[in-house]
């Protein structure tokens, strides 16, 4: 089972997978006959929601007794990447300006075990890991991904409205993105937090 709130999210889905069943569906508030799950899992999805405790207790309810809910979420705060460019700082200050705007929480990755606990797990195991994009191929795609996010998508766009940026600095954070691709000592880092939690 697949749930995600996004019409065309699922239909996607539903394109690349008829071995699995995808709904369109709310993450607080599960459809009755979600339920008796083993895993729930969710992969970088909470830092999007405004209440974070709340999904992660609701996906708890849809477990079976000893069932799991597992997740894993960035950190943005912690990025790290070689060569240094004041254009990828201001992209990271952007970003993270934008998903907050939203209700997110873009350093979900270091708060997923006080999230856990505040939902009401107590046997939880929290571990962390990281994406490195170092390839010629990895950083043309990681690149391309944040220039085009910067320039075509709707974060750029709010970042507009919103007066905290103009198309004339997006441009210019997107060109930045395909220096540090060409460049062959280009390095990035993305760390994760993940937690498992026992129902």
């Amino acid at each position: 089972m697949g749930l995600d709130a996004a019409r065309p999210i699922i239909e996607q889905a539903r394109g690349l997978s008829d071995s699995v069943e995808w709904r369109v569906g709310d993450a607080y508030r599960l459809d009755a006959d979600l339920h008796d799950f083993h895993i729930v899992h969710a992969h970088q999805v909470l830092q999007h929601l405004a209440d974070p405790v709340a999904a992660l207790r609701a996906w708890g309810h849809a477990c079976r007794q000893g069932g799991i809910v597992a997740a894993r979420d960035s950190d943005y705060e912690a990025f790290t990447w070689y060569p240094h460019d004041p254009k990828l700082d201001r992209w990271l200050e952007l970003y993270r300006l934008a998903a907050r705007s939203n209700g997110g929480e873009p350093d979900a990755g270091r708060r997923l075990l006080a999230w856990a606990h505040d939902a009401g797990f107590e046997d939880v195991t929290a571990t962390a890991s990281v994406w490195c994009y170092a390839t010629a191929d990895e950083r043309v795609w990681w690149a391309g991904l944040w220039a085009d996010r910067m320039t075509t998508s709707a974060v750029g766009t709010q970042l507009v409205a919103s007066g905290a940026s103009s198309a004339e600095e997006l441009r210019s954070i997107a060109d930045a993105w395909r220096r540090w691709a060409a460049d062959a000592d280009g390095w990035f880092l993305v760390p994760h937090g993940e937690i498992i939690a026992r129902v």
